[in-house]
């Protein structure tokens, strides 16, 4: 393994956050344009995001999220969705590939400021996609793909890695 790689292999999912330690503005932009950084297909760009920070709108999102009640503590949620007609062919696949690069990118900024976060599926899940869209106002044309909880983190996972050759084929499979 290169040293070169280690502050990636620190980028673990954090569910606990310190009470009332805020993310900044200038943190969020950060965080979005990491986000809006990712690759996307044909650069259409598909990807919405919508923040929340007020505790009465990160407990609503921790309840249509059965494993998202680190929501309830975090400083922000951060709702990664997809406008189908922007997506490459506007097919659905493309989309969910752009708007997973773009939260891949979230989390790796987020542990590069020194911030924690987590990433919450939302779609497929119809209950999920159907609370968000109802609770947030997020239009009927908007695919909620995934939510992120980020804030100051009140823990510290150890750096790994998941690497296994037995994963890794060459030339044939």
């Amino acid at each position: 393994m290169t040293d070169k790689i280690l502050p990636l292999l620190g980028r673990r999912s954090v569910r606990a956050y310190l009470p009332d330690a805020a993310v900044s503005e200038a943190e969020l932009r950060a965080l979005l344009e990491a986000a809006m950084a990712a690759p996307s297909a044909m650069a259409r760009d598909p990807w919405r995001f919508l923040v929340l920070r007020e505790r009465a709108d990160l407990a609503a999102l921790a309840d249509l999220l059965p494993h998202g009640q680190m929501l309830r503590q975090a400083a922000l949620g951060i709702v990664v969705c997809g406008d189908p007609a922007q997506a490459h062919r506007q097919e659905i696949s493309y989309l969910l590939q752009d708007c997973s690069a773009a939260v891949e990118n979230l989390l790796i900024a987020a542990h590069l400021l020194g911030l924690g976060a987590v990433w919450l599926g939302v779609h497929p899940n119809e209950d999920r996609v159907t609370g968000i869209r109802r609770q947030f106002g997020v239009p009927e044309t908007i695919l909620p793909v995934a939510a992120i909880a980020v804030g100051r983190p009140a823990e510290a996972p150890e750096p790994r890695t998941r690497f296994n050759p037995d994963f890794v084929h060459a030339g044939r499979w």
